[in-house]
């Protein structure tokens, strides 16, 4: 399947309507996150719930698309809040494992409940069948961008 120069124009502005979406929406909840919460350990905690947790600091670095150190340093302040336990790997050394706590479920889940006002807001001015039927195609994208980043693609 062969690209026209208006779908490429299409795209971009789809993309670019994405973008400036997430920024908004990150801005948006960044600022009814519960207090000592930040929006990115939201979004890891969230990523764990999502895909399960026994994931490796590199692993969610990489999911994230932010630096090892980054991510530690993250991790670091999850861990200290008892929303995460990091263990070692018991089949590398080397490496080491992240688990969600009970108590971090209980903040991730505070947290989209903290959300729930501005969710309410944006569903009363937005009309739902369209983000219904849109959301399917939002995924489809995410899941080829998703492959596209990995190195080994």
């Amino acid at each position: 399947m062969t690209a026209n120069e208006n779908d490429l124009q299409t795209l971009f502005r789809f993309l670019n309507e994405i973008g400036i979406v997430a920024q908004l929406s990150a801005n948006a909840f960044g600022k009814v996150m519960p207090e000592g919460m930040t929006l990115p350990q939201f979004v890891v905690l969230n990523h764990l719930v999502r895909l399960g947790d026994s994931r490796t600091p590199v692993s969610i670095a990489q999911a994230m698309q932010v630096t090892k150190g980054a991510m530690t340093n993250t991790l670091g302040h999850l861990e200290g809040k008892g929303f995460i336990a990091i263990v070692p790997d018991a089949h590398d050394g080397r490496s080491k494992r992240v688990s969600l706590t009970a108590m971090g479920k209980a903040a991730r889940d505070a947290a989209i409940e903290a959300l729930g006002p501005e969710l309410r807001g944006i569903a009363g001015e937005i009309a739902m069948p369209g983000i219904i039927k849109a959301l399917p195609a939002v995924e489809s994208l995410r899941k080829v961008l998703d492959i596209r980043r990995d190195p080994k693609s």
